[in-house]
């Protein structure tokens, strides 16, 4: 009967230590998966992206403290009363977890980044050396970004093009881990349209109940449609009005040759042959052969 009892008390620590050292599913599911669910490699530029998408994944299965620098691993070894040192189960488990999760992790970091953390031994330290090295390189950003945001205008490009532009910019500096009020993009908006929407940025800008940026892009693109409405008579009347100065300029020249050839045709020609004398009648004005007695005998 003792022994019976021994043999199954040692089948059950046998089958509790062996399943101390199998994979958990969670965690097979992100060892297999997490490459192909993280859309892009890590590179400089999509941190705060790669960190959230991480984040998620972990959480989702519970192994976000992995990934917590305060949180220390437990001891390898047990120091019961009695003196003597037995191995922990707890930290073993633990080790094969995190040693998972560290190569799951640098499955989705670039080459270009992999040296930086390749010298690193547990999820932990990769993950807590990623965020010192991106961080900085993510404030530079968001400020380059912002003070393209400051700058941005309408210029030659269409209403629709300028509102994409705006909002490409500002989507960038969520993507870097930073925010843009929905009060100050408006105000980048207004600030890059040229004076032809001097009003309607007036009436904007005096609204009591604010704007939201759906609303202000419909309106936006209403009132291209009547600026470029306005814009085109305005061309059509210039055009007219130059018409109709180059037509009467014509007139007046043509009026003012007209006189003067009419002038040309009252003056008196010089006669040439006053000077000739006829050698017929002797008198002056024409010559013999034009005189009128030169046929009288």
């Amino acid at each position: 009967m003792a022994s019976s009892v021994t043999s199954q008390t040692e089948d059950r620590s046998a089958t509790m230590h062996l399943e101390d050292h199998l994979i958990p599913s969670s965690l097979k599911f992100v060892v297999s998966n997490l490459k192909h669910i993280i859309p892009t490699q890590l590179i400089s530029d999509n941190y705060p992206l790669w960190k959230s998408h991480i984040l998620k994944i972990f959480k989702a299965n519970g192994f976000e403290k992995f990934l917590d620098p305060t949180i220390s691993s437990p001891d390898q070894l047990i120091h019961p009363l009695d003196g003597s040192d037995t191995s922990n189960n707890t930290s073993q488990k633990w080790i094969l977890i995190d040693q998972n999760l560290a190569a799951a992790l640098c499955s989705t970091i670039s080459p270009s980044v992999l040296p930086h953390i390749i010298n690193l031994a547990t999820t932990a330290e990769i993950w807590s050396v990623l965020e010192t090295r991106f961080q900085a390189t993510n404030r530079s950003k968001v400020i380059q970004l912002k003070n393209e945001l400051h700058h941005v205008s309408l210029k030659n490009q269409t209403m629709t093009q300028y509102l994409s532009e705006i909002k490409s910019l500002v989507d960038q500096i969520t993507t870097a881990g930073s925010n843009v009020d929905n009060e100050d993009v408006i105000l980048y908006i207004l600030q890059g349209l040229p004076n032809s929407y001097q009003s309607f940025k007036t009436s904007i800008r005096t609204m009591i109940h604010p704007l939201s940026l759906d609303n202000l892009y419909s309106l936006l693109i209403s009132e291209e449609i009547h600026v470029s409405s306005d814009a085109a008579r305005e061309i059509a009347l210039q055009e007219s009005k130059m018409a109709f100065y180059t037509y009467r300029g014509g007139r007046g020249r043509r009026s003012r040759g007209r006189q003067q050839s009419s002038g040309n045709a009252n003056t008196p020609r010089t006669n040439e042959n006053a000077h000739v004398s006829c050698q017929i009648c002797l008198k002056r004005g024409h010559s013999a052969p034009n005189c009128w007695h030169r046929l009288n005998p």
